[in-house]
């Protein structure tokens, strides 16, 4: 397992490791110039190779969940782990995030490129499917993240970073404080397993309206039949202007440090999770304390949970011949 670095000339820097293509390091400055990790991370890279709840993993083939582990695919059923609950989660027993990546590092570009070939059938997925992830730091302070695959076989991909954010910089504190934007008008209401029901639901009124600014803990408390289901925010945002390209998706600042991200993706949707299972059991690097319950956040940019099961969402079928583009931007800045 092998640590890549990048930093760009503001001092910015982030480390990626082999296994799982994952971010384990990402410093980026306050308001008073002040450089803090802002992705909650484990102490050493052999760390992750013990169970965790993804930390700044790539996830795939098939981001989120799929429902009793079973989609059909031109009349053929396909039969996928279980391992949440009785649904599928983020790939698998062995997903993306836990195989080790080809890494190329383009000092020309300030880039990464992450390569991985999954074999037909790993998995449970139909397919050879050739990966290439690209991580660019940016002058700017944004990190772009650009997905793509091709298949000899027709196959479904979703394909999402997973990091979990808290841009004060102190993994002991809670995110509710932050203050979130997202650019949706609807968003994907869940079953007690937390699989969409296939209801499109708008947000007007309810816990799940960021479309103005507002801390990520005003309603997280509420009691909201959605929110107790999933323990909090664990659900999929429906983005707007989708098919136009690379546009904003959302923003969370942190006020104390002035620290803000802002997310541009190509994506449809985005999950907004709160960290609700980090549950005291994994250690904070450098400290004795540990990762508690929302004390990350993650902006998941993806397409919908178990699209291959609902005709009325997004297809993530992709045909031999075909390429799987994504791409989502990351720009830090401060307030």
């Amino acid at each position: 397992m092998k640590i890549y670095k990048l930093t760009n000339k503001n001092g910015v820097e982030l480390k990626v490791i082999s296994y799982g293509g994952r971010l384990t390091s990402l410093k980026v400055p306050d308001r008073n110039g002040n450089f803090e990790n802002v992705v909650l991370n484990l102490e050493a890279p052999e760390d992750y190779l013990q169970d965790n709840p993804f930390f700044g993993a790539l996830i795939g083939r098939y981001s989120n969940r799929i429902a009793k582990g079973e989609f059909t695919l031109d009349g053929q059923k396909y039969t996928l782990a279980q391992n949440n609950t009785e649904n599928h989660l983020h790939g698998g027993e062995k997903g993306f995030d836990k195989v080790m990546w080809s890494v190329k590092e383009l000092s020309a570009s300030n880039a990464l490129k992450l390569t991985y070939t999954s074999k037909d059938m790993e998995e449970g997925y139909p397919g050879k499917l050739d990966v290439v992830v690209m991580y660019k730091l940016n002058e700017d302070n944004s990190l772009d993240l650009e997905y793509e695959a091709t298949t000899n076989k027709k196959t479904i991909v979703n394909l999402t970073q997973h990091s979990y954010f808290n841009l004060s910089g102190d993994f002991e504190e809670k995110v509710l404080d932050h203050r979130v934007e997202i650019n949706a008008d609807a968003f994907l209401p869940v079953d007690q397993s937390v699989i969409p029901t296939g209801e499109v639901r708008l947000v007007s009124n309810t816990a799940f309206d960021f479309r103005k600014p507002k801390t990520l803990g005003e309603h997280i408390m509420d009691a909201d039949e959605q929110l107790r289901l999933a323990s909090g925010y664990d659900h999929t945002w429906i983005l707007n202007e989708n098919g136009r390209g690379l546009r904003f998706a959302a923003s969370a600042v942190q006020p104390t440090s002035g620290r803000k991200l802002e997310v541009f993706t190509t994506e449809p949707g985005m999950q907004l999770y709160t960290g609700n299972w980090l549950d005291g059991s994994l250690p904070i690097p450098k400290t004795d304390k540990k990762y508690h319950k929302m004390t990350g956040f993650c902006f998941e940019t993806q397409h919908f949970p178990d699209s291959p099961n609902h005709s009325n969402f997004p297809s993530v079928v992709l045909e031999p011949g075909e390429i799987y583009r994504s791409k989502t931007s990351f720009r830090f800045s401060v307030e």
